[in-house]
């Protein structure tokens, strides 16, 4: 999957090196004997492998991007904030980090003379709470005033420019920029440290009490393996070999497989020892309290920097179904998925010392669950005559 001409072995850059997901893409790229660059705020928690180079750096320092991309053939750029809980809040840094610093990207590859860029997006760049069944690329961008949060505003403003600027000219008359954009649903796998440690925090703390939405409801997600594999492949789509067929493109990206999200991490909850959730409540209740949670943190977060139990698009994207078609990631970049479940996830975590303690007397639990669940729905309908009972609208797009 790595390109090589007669001559020499190919450079890679990874913004967000240092992250989960981008450090994995660069095993998977080293490993095939490829020259890779990790540019983050900090490196990796696992090492380094010798041959490859991590350089400190802020995406949002243009002279440093442009340092980065020195002698790049190719740049991942993966790099972004405010996916999910508190950080979704911090409007300020999103828009610094997805909006400025993908534009400092795509500015230093032409100045560089880099001829492919590809950008890791997301889903969201088309959905904001509606119903979307196996939705394909010709869905428009969701209207930008419709977002309902910073982060998913500001990578769609990012795909967008980043799929603009293709075509154009590089500083040195060699040729042009190519780029195209990966849509990824959430991400998981052994040692995934944003989502999965949140999730079974909330498992182990006894919060996770019950599930919410209609059983039927329909998400995707994607095992770190197969993202590695669509961006390895979008690459080389990119090159003359392919005739850059990606050029322009966006392409969703999944395990194929859409599930319920709470099911799909019953084998978590059970494989930690624990009883799955047997209450389920209504999806607008938990959008009521998760709006509620968001006006307590604007009032109090510059104190008291919390993190949030859930977030109004955390919501939208577990509650609300919405799944798309993996075609033209097939046809035109090769893309097949393979198959995976959690339970490497579930011995990751168990090997970090997770799972059930010995447990209290069963009455007590259900005690504990029925007073919590009591409590919640005291303090989040205690606040309905304030902020009103609507709920998100709902639109399907087939």
């Amino acid at each position: 999957m790595v390109m090589k001409d007669r001559s020499r072995t190919h450079t890679f850059l990874i913004t967000g090196g240092g992250g989960y997901f981008g450090y994995r893409l660069a095993c998977a790229l080293h490993g095939k004997g490829a020259k890779v660059i990790l540019f983050d705020v900090r490196p990796p928690n696992q090492e380094i492998p010798r041959g490859m180079a991590f350089q400190k750096g802020d995406i949002r320092d243009f002279a440093q991007v442009k340092e980065a991309t020195q002698g790049v053939d190719c740049v991942f750029h993966i790099a972004s904030y405010g996916m999910s809980g508190r950080e979704q809040l911090n409007r300020g840094l999103i828009e610094e980090v997805n909006v400025q610093g993908t534009e400092h990207v795509i500015r230093a590859c032409t100045m560089n003379n880099v001829p492919r860029l590809v950008y890791t997006s997301t889903f969201n760049v088309v959905f904001g709470g509606q119903v979307i069944k196996n939705g394909d690329e010709s869905l428009p961008y969701l209207p930008l005033h419709l977002h309902p949060d910073h982060y998913s505003k500001t990578k769609s403003l990012a795909e967008m420019a980043v799929l603009k600027a293709n075509g154009t000219m590089l500083h040195d008359g060699s040729g042009v920029l190519r780029t195209c954009a990966l849509r990824p649903a959430g991400i998981y796998g052994p040692g995934e440290q944003r989502h999965l440690p949140r999730i079974v925090s909330y498992i182990e703390r006894g919060i996770f009490r019950f599930v919410y939405g209609d059983p039927s409801s329909l998400v995707e997600f994607v095992h770190v393996d197969n993202l590695v594999l669509a961006h390895k492949l979008a690459a080389t789509a990119l090159a003359p070999e392919k005739q850059h067929r990606a050029a322009g493109q966006a392409y969703f990206i999944s395990d194929g497989r859409p599930v319920n999200n709470f099911e799909f991490f019953r084998p978590l909850v059970e494989g930690l020892g624990y009883s799955f959730p047997k209450v389920r409540l209504p999806i607008s209740l938990i959008y009521l309290f998760a709006f509620l949670t968001e006006m307590f943190h604007y009032l109090i977060g510059r104190v008291y920097n919390f993190q949030p139990l859930l977030t109004r698009t955390e919501v939208y994207k577990t509650g609300v179904t919405h799944y798309f078609s993996m075609e033209k990631a097939k046809v035109e970049l090769g893309y097949k998925p393979q198959e995976y479940n959690l339970d490497e996830v579930v011995q990751w975590f168990k090997s970090k010392g997770h799972g059930r303690k010995p447990p209290n007397s069963s009455s007590k639990n259900v005690i504990w669950d029925i007073l919590l669940i009591i409590a919640f729905i005291v303090v989040v309908l205690s606040c309905l005559p304030v902020v009103g009972t609507s709920s998100p609208d709902v639109l399907c797009l087939e």
